[in-house]
């Protein structure tokens, strides 16, 4: 499922270039026809047999090779996309410019397709005034420059500016070639605070109660925003191993009143609140302090259970003005009405601005990478989003937040 399409993979002479090789994997395990475009320094660190073997075409590096083909104006011709990953601060700068003396960077010149670059460099060299300055410029020509990870760099060395985890760089990827336009800078100056995961309750030291929710929405959702401009806290419950979205503020919680302090903490000073995470309505009344025994005539202990706080409606009653709100709910119809009823009754009950509506079982919500539903807002309106990518879906509802925001203004 989702867009095939002919990438482009630019390889920076850094240090991160060996997990290009991951990008170059997940994209073309993913469908994708994947040519690759080294500069010269990248194969140093990685040869030209590697990109070779696992993209299935040939690699060079100058314009001078199959002249006749005039390979330095084709290669960016017939691209959907071209990702550069790592770029260097070398790399940058050069683009920013447009200095054009390999085949990479005549291929950026040529390209009119998305074009996305994926920094990794020092701590220093990302913060250095030459670098800020290059990304402005190649960011207000429209060309994607996401931001960096924070942990370890080369050596001892730790702090923002290492390359986002492979498998975050291909789901960008494939948002871009799904959605072109998915990754404006129009969050910027914005304070986003996302929930994530399914919270857990102990029932004794060993049981719980839980739920399915993988977390991978709330993270897609945090991955846009990040990667959009805004500055993001992402408070998340029980993700696994799911890779923290580079640029955004992890917050590790377990169970619901966790969450609801957490949520409440970061949401104190947040423009934007988006509630993805899947909040256990209920908790036990009592939690064992030793593991509860089975007993020997057969019969089940009998749990009492107590309301959590719904955190979404806290914040609503709470409310600010010009902090805007969006809850997801996960529905299925019943002898009640069907879905659309359901998340209709559940927008006007929480008093939320927005309401992500999401059917389960048609392909998406829990445990999957695709999902589909309905974006409800206040006033009545009601857009179906398609199945796709949980990270469309993030654009979408991103797409409806900056709408709002331009409507109102941050904080009015």
């Amino acid at each position: 499922m989702g867009t095939r399409g002919r990438v482009v993979l630019g390889v920076g002479g850094g240090i991160a270039a060996y997990k290009a090789c991951e990008v170059l994997r997940g994209l073309t395990e993913s469908g994708h026809d994947v040519r690759v475009v080294p500069t010269e320094s990248a194969l140093h660190f990685v040869g030209a047999a590697t990109f070779e073997a696992l993209s299935g075409n040939p690699v060079e590096t100058g314009v001078f090779t199959r002249v006749p083909e005039v390979q330095h104006v084709r290669v960016g011709r017939e691209a959907d996309l071209v990702l550069v990953v790592p770029a260097t601060a070398d790399l940058l700068a050069r683009a920013a410019h447009g200095l054009a003396d390999d085949l990479l960077t005549n291929t950026l010149l040529t390209a009119r397709c998305p074009v996305a670059f994926v920094p990794a460099m020092h701590t220093e060299m990302w913060e250095h005034p030459a670098t800020r300055d290059n990304v402005a410029l190649l960011r207000g020509r429209g060309v994607v420059v996401t931001e960096p990870a924070s942990g370890r760099l080369t050596g001892a060395d730790t702090g923002k500016g290492r390359l986002a985890d492979p498998a975050e760089i291909v789901d960008l990827a494939q948002l871009l070639l799904a959605r072109p336009e998915a990754l404006p800078r129009d969050l910027e100056g914005l304070r986003v605070t996302v929930s994530a995961g399914g919270t857990r309750e102990p029932l004794d030291p060993v049981r719980y109660l839980g739920n399915r929710s993988s977390g991978r929405q709330g993270y897609a959702l945090a991955r846009v925003a990040a990667q959009r401009g805004a500055e993001v806290t992402l408070v998340t419950a029980h993700t696994g191993d799911l890779p923290a979205p580079a640029g955004v503020d992890v917050v590790d919680v377990s169970t619901a009143r966790e969450m609801a302090d957490a949520v409440e903490h970061a949401a104190a000073e947040a423009d934007v609140v988006v509630m993805a995470a899947a909040v256990a309505d209920f908790r036990p009344a009592d939690t064992a302090g030793h593991k509860i025994k089975k007993t020997d005539d057969g019969s089940a202990p009998t749990v009492s259970l107590e309301r959590n706080p719904d955190i979404l409606a806290g914040l609503v009653e709470r409310g600010r003005p010009g902090r805007l709100l969006v809850g997801f709910a996960a529905e299925t119809g019943d002898e009640h009405g069907d879905v659309l009823d359901h998340g209709r009754a559940k927008l006007a009950r929480k008093g939320c601005d927005l309401l992500v509506l999401n059917a389960v079982g048609e392909g998406g919500a829990f445990e999957s990478e695709h999902n589909t539903g309905w974006l409800l807002t206040a006033d009545g309106a009601e857009r179906r989003i398609p199945l796709g990518r949980k990270s469309e879906l993030a654009a979408a509802v991103f797409d409806a937040v900056a709408d709002a925001v331009r409507d109102t203004g941050p904080g009015q």
